[in-house]
């Protein structure tokens, strides 16, 4: 019998900024569908009121757009299983909530925080599993009356089946949980708001997902869910079949603990800001728990789409390495077109972070030197402290490369090479010719001579190629830096 195509889903709640590992959860099911050819089911999971917004929301679809994921159903594309923001689907689950309870999978629970937490303390101290102890299991009709006329209003839990649950995870193996670690647990609260232990599973059987590609964090609640998927074949939601599940490894981050949305690098913005490329940024949080190749680190999306199978996803957690991401967007970026790289500079150099003003950034003078500065850049926002010598009325004088460069001695050589400067012809060969030809008057070879010269001309020791920089920014605004350096070291 063929199985079934592939369904996965990503279902995020609409909480504050993505976070990286979201993005990782979320870049693995993309690529298995698109490997396998299945579908794509784009989910919100914004069933809590107090947390969830639409900033947020629209927030969360304007990260996956720039990210370049497209999806098969959900928000903005619809399909045959809308609505796909769980906050339309309420009817539903109330509905699967009732049928639940009519056929004996589930009951109501009286017992307030106060009294679970005073078990959950006696347990502990005995030793004992601190999960619900299943005193509301099986209440009377009399227990029931007396709870309602203290106002008791009570949440519903499932009754987990009293016999361990196994299954075959896609990424660690056979997995077994036994009774006693997997207690009854909450679908609805008490305020009949519906809990995420219920709207995803449902949602899960009525979308037919064939398989669940999430956090490890949420191992833990997956044998509840196995149950619950076998209580909703039962009363007929779904086509009764349970997905297969593949945990992700966590992503760890500073100490080796993991990384959380508290953590300033889990945050998407803060790649985007400065300037990481969607590709080369995917590129590197596919390496948290998955590879090409042993010896490839680098790669496009679409060789990804092509090998990535979630069997070869490792189970070990993966830690994040900003040098290494760093080193891989730096990659994407030396791959680029220079015509796309000089658009993709634009942000930087005509946008309001720019630190000149918008009539000073000349088009043509950037394009001079655009190919020279992609091969020097790690993040798109470097591309400011490379050229800005270009579009300021002075330099941005570094102290530290100063006082490096104009060491005693450095006026006679600047003063020298002004000369030499000023009588060559204006192009990058004639210009090094003349730095050249000025060291030598002095005893010093090509580097040390052009130091005092850079420095004076772009405010730091280390740039793009000198020589063609000189030619792009021209000779009046050349010769006019280097008589001001002269200045400075001469009072």
């Amino acid at each position: 019998m063929a199985s079934a195509p592939v369904r996965v889903r990503f279902c995020p709640s609409p909480t504050g900024n993505p976070h990286v590992g979201l993005i990782r959860s979320a870049l693995f099911n993309w690529a298995y569908a698109r490997h396998t050819g299945g579908t794509l089911v784009f989910r919100i999971e914004d069933t809590d009121a107090a947390r969830d917004s639409e900033e947020s929301y629209n927030q969360l679809l304007e990260s996956f757009h720039w990210l370049g994921f497209d999806w098969d159903e959900g928000p903005e594309v619809g399909g045959p299983h809308a609505p796909y923001r769980q906050s339309q689907r309420m009817d539903i689950y109330a509905d699967v909530a009732r049928k639940l309870r009519e056929r004996g999978f589930a009951y109501p629970c009286y017992c307030t925080a106060e009294e679970l937490e005073e078990r959950r303390e006696a347990a502990r101290a005995a030793g004992r599993p601190s999960g619900y102890d299943g005193m509301c299991r099986d209440l009377t009709a009399g227990q029931v009356e007396a709870y309602e006329r203290e106002d008791r209003t009570p949440i519903i839990r499932f009754r987990m089946p009293d016999r361990p649950i196994t299954f075959t995870d896609l990424v660690r193996g056979e997995l077994t949980f036994t009774p006693e670690n997997v207690s009854d647990f909450g679908l609805v609260r008490a305020n009949g708001a519906p809990l995420y232990t219920l709207v995803n599973p449902v949602d899960d059987a009525l979308m037919e997902i064939t398989h669940v590609l999430r956090g490890e964090d949420l191992l833990s609640s997956t044998p509840r869910q196995i149950a619950l998927y076998g209580a909703l074949a039962e009363i007929g939601v779904g086509k009764g079949t349970t997905p297969q599940f593949g945990h992700l490894p966590y992503v760890m981050g500073e100490g080796n603990k993991k990384l959380s949305k508290r953590d300033p690098q889990s945050s998407l913005n803060l790649y985007r800001e400065r300037g990481f490329l969607p590709e080369g940024l995917l590129n590197y949080l596919s390496l948290l728990g998955w590879s090409l190749a042993a010896d490839r680190d680098v790669f496009t999306m679409d060789e990804m789409v092509a090998a990535f199978d979630i069997s070869d996803v490792n189970a070990n957690p993966a830690r994040f390495d900003l040098k290494k991401a760093e080193a891989i967007n730096a990659d994407h970026i030396r791959r680029m077109d220079v015509k796309d790289f000089i658009e993709a500079c634009g942000p930087w150099l005509k946008g309001p972070q720019a630190p000149w003003a918008p009539e000073a950034f000349d088009a043509a003078a950037f394009e001079a030197l655009a190919a020279l500065a992609q091969t020097r850049l790690t993040v798109l926002s470097d591309i400011t402290a490379n050229v800005d010598f270009l579009f300021l009325d002075e330099p941005v004088e570094d102290e530290a490369s100063w006082q490096k460069a104009m060491k005693p001695g450095a006026d006679a050589i600047l003063k020298t090479a002004r000369e030499k400067l000023a009588a060559a012809q204006w192009n990058a060969e004639a210009l090094k010719e003349a730095v050249l030809a000025a060291g030598e008057e002095h005893g010093l070879k090509l580097g040390k001579a052009q130091a005092p010269v850079r420095v004076a001309v772009t405010g730091r020791t280390v740039g793009l190629p000198l020589f063609e920089s000189l030619e792009v920014l021209g000779r009046e605004r050349t010769l006019a830096r280097v008589d001001a350096a002269l200045a400075k070291l001469t009072a």
